[in-house]
């Protein structure tokens, strides 16, 4: 029995309840909370439904507890149901109940956890989205770990979901970019305004080497030859670091294709025939501030050319006419501004600004022994995707930086996560899975199977913890889905490694050496094999691997 299945126990019990006594039974709330007390002595779980809704059905909320715990201890799955304090339940499941939970997740195997509660949504997950002008930075990096993981967490919750990578393929940054590959290429100076780093030298020569005569012709012409081809080139670097990340996107799209297509036009000329463009002083503005923006934006300049706002107004409107649902956006921490921007570009152009969300992420620092780590040599002045992968290893680097809300400053601290010890989480976590596997191997080895196992035998107090913490991993899917935090995951995974090293250490699994196995070591076998089946689930929704050794 899950905690969800329990609330829905309490939930047909307290309407019958309230409707035996005559008293309103329709205040009951479609969902009941039922928490763990954070003293074991209390209960298995409890439940604060009668203080909730006794006041509403007019009656006093320890005489409805009391009714309720009555009836509640009369279930076979319910061991006990007592009344606390002004009117909470703490209730103990009996172990036949509880244990049957170990039998669902069997069976259920990599579906434990699954929702359908985003079933039909369509969500446009776009995240990352770095300018080709150089390597993904740290901050890149973060939104690529915890958007794909959030778009994994989606899934599982029911979403169809497209990732998107929006390519910033338009605009003054390509320019200098370009301009910086121009004079690298001439052994010039890089421009005030340009890019530094190794690897702009790098994409420079890659570009004389595939493209001779690419310093020969126009200004124009050249600048138009290294600005192609060194696009190209910088995009496919940040393509190959993605895939090794274990990134991959569904779709890539150019800023360009907005312009080149026409969408833009269509997008001004909808505000424009709906009201919402105004001109002034020579500019077309959109009437932002009418729909939550602190102020109205230039949409057209004065002298004829789109602002930068223009694109992002035909993205919000291609999303939505792409049959996307919910648009959710992940940007970095100088973007505030956009939250409200692109809510009201989203209700002048007549969709629900509902469906647009925007996600801020924070800076990461790297230090090491309790100091910042120098820029990288390669990248002129930022740490790459590819830094920090060399540095702690994909999984390192993806459980690190999804394990913390994305609303914080993150500093990851190298000594701590190549340690291969219990004080790097991400260890900890798979070294859980793989031990589990080596019991697997060691079950096949005694011949120990856990085919019908007497799950009513699990009624040790680790074993209970252990169930209890395995039965909380969907109600921790659906927060992380719909709270958009796929950190929950992460912290959930690490709470039941360590609920399983307990249980391990109190519990003996298997059989010990010339001893016959019991019914108690198959019903411990199956408790631990749901839980290298959980852990495995929920590192999968981090992205992180689940070794079978270590």
């Amino acid at each position: 029995m899950t905690p969800a299945d329990l609330a829905t126990t309490i939930k047909q019990a307290a309407t019958s309840v309230l409707s035996e006594h005559d008293l309103d039974a329709s205040v009951v709330p479609d969902t009941v909370t039922v928490e763990r007390p954070r003293n074991p002595e209390h209960g298995d779980y409890a439940t604060n439904i009668a203080l909730q809704v006794a006041k509403k059905a007019g009656t006093n909320p320890r005489d409805l507890a009391g009714w309720l715990a009555e009836a509640l201890s009369s279930d076979p799955a319910i061991e006990s149901a007592e009344v606390a304090g002004p009117g909470f339940i703490n209730l103990r499941l009996a172990a036949d109940a509880q244990g049957q939970l170990v039998a669902e997740i069997l069976a259920a195997g990599d579906a434990f956890g699954h929702l359908d509660i985003y079933a039909g949504e369509k969500v446009n997950l776009e995240f990352v989205s770095a300018n080709p002008t150089g390597p993904i930075h740290l901050g890149g990096t973060r939104w690529a770990a915890v958007g794909d993981s959030l778009g994994r967490v989606l899934e599982a919750a029911g979403a169809q979901v497209t990732r998107e990578y929006y390519f910033n393929d338009h605009g003054g940054q390509i320019d200098r970019f370009a301009r910086s590959l121009v004079a690298a290429a001439r052994g010039e100076d890089t421009p005030e305004d340009g890019y530094g780093g190794e690897y702009i030298s790098e994409i420079a020569a890659a570009v004389v080497e595939k493209r001779p005569d690419a310093l020969t012709g126009t200004p124009d012409e050249v600048q138009e030859t290294f600005r192609a081809e060194g696009v190209e080139m910088m995009f496919d670097h940040i393509k190959r670091s993605l895939a090794q990340f274990g990134v991959e996107f569904d779709v890539y799209f150019h800023e360009n294709s907005l312009f080149e297509s026409g969408a833009v036009d269509k997008a001004v000329a909808t505000l424009k025939d709906n009201g919402n463009l105004y001109e002034s002083d020579g500019a077309w503005w959109l009437r932002s501030s009418d729909y939550g923006d602190d102020k109205d934006r230039v949409v057209i300049k004065s002298d004829g050319n789109a602002a930068y706002i223009a694109g992002d107004i035909a993205y919000v409107a291609d999303k939505f006419d792409r049959g996307h649902t919910l648009a959710i956006y992940m940007l970095g921490a100088d973007h505030h501004g956009y939250i409200a921007r692109l809510r009201a570009s989203a209700q002048a152009l007549g969709y629900n600004p509902d469906a647009v969300e925007v996600l801020i992420g924070q800076m990461v620092n790297l230090v090491r022994n309790g100091r910042p780590v120098k820029m990288s040599k390669r990248a002129g002045t930022i740490i790459t995707l590819d830094d920090l992968v060399d540095a702690i290893g994909v999984d390192g680097a993806r459980y690190s930086l999804v394990r913390s809300s994305v609303d914080q400053t993150l500093d990851i601290d190298l000594d701590l996560w190549t340690k291969q010890s219990s004080d790097n989480p991400v260890y900890y976590v798979q070294y859980g899975h793989a031990r589990l596997c080596s019991i697997a191997r060691r079950a096949a080895e005694a011949s120990v199977g856990y085919d019908n196992p007497e799950l009513g035998l699990l009624d040790h107090e680790k074993e209970g913890d252990l169930i209890r913490t395995l039965g909380e991993f969907p109600a921790v899917v659906k927060a992380a889905a719909e709270l958009r935090e796929p950190h929950r995951v992460a912290r959930y995974a690490e709470e039941l490694a360590s609920s399983f090293h307990k249980f391990y250490d109190a519990c003996q699994i298997l059989p010990k050496a010339q001893e016959e196995a019991q019914p108690i070591h198959s019903a411990r076998l199956a408790l631990a094999m749901a839980t290298r089946q959980v852990l495995a689930n929920a590192l999968g929704l981090v992205g992180v691997s689940a070794p079978e050794k270590m």
